[in-house]
């Protein structure tokens, strides 16, 4: 991810740690079936884009053991220390503004990552010129605006309230940069990439432990930000983070899109 002046989810609060294990238990089961699907074996060279934490990394490691190579790059790897072991390599790299770390890469891989970049258009290009003749590129990213409710059902004044949050907190989102629609374009992204074999699917979990705790997470992550903007007051934040504690609402996350092709 691309920090900018006003980057929003920093690696290095305390609620990222939350918020990567709740990405994890929520998306790694769709993560790993797409990549174990893309033929990912022994030997192979993958760079993992905007790695956050240490799940999939570690897991790339498992599938190409000791002749294959996993590059691991973040503008901030603060997460990633407990990975960096071979077949890891632990870098420090903007995908929306430096060159690609290395090329020939059977495998490229970004997850929740280039909605967040400001220069999207470099990333995916960088990511696409990394890959080998025949590599792989696999992109997963959220569409927030295709479905932007954190309670779809919203049958009471808690999900009301929480509904509404999730609103202020997708409008400071998109005034540092994200793109709240991008997921849905990726499909053609990347065949106007050049890459052939695109194809892609879509992942919404509608209702988990997960969903609570990454919701719980976020809103503790962005309170002062939501507060400062006036989009939320400090007792509106703590009856929902209350709201949440009871279990009494069924929360989502928005669909993850995954798109993957081929180059050449």
């Amino acid at each position: 991810m691309t920090r900018t002046d006003g980057y929003l989810l920093d690696n290095r609060q305390s609620e990222a740690a939350e918020r990567f294990n709740a990405f994890a238990d929520l998306f790694d089961p769709t993560t790993f079936r797409h990549l174990a699907a893309l033929g990912i074996g022994p030997g192979w060279r993958c760079w993992e884009v905007g790695a956050g934490g240490t799940s999939v990394v570690s897991w790339l490691a498992k599938k190409v053991g000791p002749t294959g190579k996993v590059l691991a790059t973040d503008i901030d790897t603060s997460r990633l220390a407990a990975a960096a072991r071979p077949p890891v390599e632990v870098r420090v790299h903007d995908v929306g503004a430096q060159e690609p770390p290395a090329e020939g890469f059977d495998l490229v891989h970004a997850r929740l990552v280039l909605v967040h970049v400001p220069d999207r258009e470099r990333a995916l290009a960088s990511m696409v010129r990394a890959l080998r003749p025949g590599g792989r590129l696999l992109v997963e990213d959220a569409d927030p605006a295709l479905q932007p409710l954190v309670c779809p059902d919203e049958s009471g004044p808690e999900q009301q309230l929480a509904n509404r949050l999730r609103h202020g907190f997708r409008t400071l989102l998109a005034q540092r940069g994200a793109d709240l629609s991008y997921g849905r374009r990726l499909p053609r992204l990347l065949r106007e990439a050049g890459l052939r074999r695109v194809e892609a699917d879509a992942y919404f979990p509608l209702a988990s432990p997960a969903c609570v705790a990454l919701e719980s997470a976020t809103i503790r992550q962005v309170r002062a930000q939501l507060v400062t903007a006036g989009l939320a007051t400090d007792e509106e934040i703590d009856r929902h983070l209350s709201n949440i504690a009871s279990g009494s609402m069924d929360l989502a996350t928005a669909p993850m899109i995954s798109a993957w092709g081929r180059k050449g």
